[in-house]
């Protein structure tokens, strides 16, 4: 390798970034929706509602009107989600 070439690992500065999106995102974020939430956890809907959205816990953090898209408060259903996941 010549001195002026550089190597540039492309994947691991799109991964990079991405956390750095993800990090910022995150603190704007203040509720999501299933679709959001599926997005960003990497899991199947049905998963979701099989798993972690029939959960008590999880139930009481949704928020709707009626027969209206449900919304979870982003912060407090993540750590709902985490107490779930400890519990497997």
């Amino acid at each position: 390798m010549k001195p002026e070439e550089i190597n540039i690992n492309h994947r691991e500065v799109r991964k990079h970034l991405n956390e750095k999106l993800d990090t910022e995102f995150q603190q704007f974020l203040i509720m999501w929706d299933i679709d959001e939430m599926s997005k960003r956890m990497c899991m199947s809907k049905s998963f979701l509602e099989r798993e972690f959205l029939h959960d008590p816990r999880m139930r009481l953090l949704e928020r709707r009107k009626e027969k209206g898209k449900r919304y979870w408060f982003y912060e407090q259903s993540l750590e709902v989600m985490k107490e779930i996941m400890d519990g497997w």
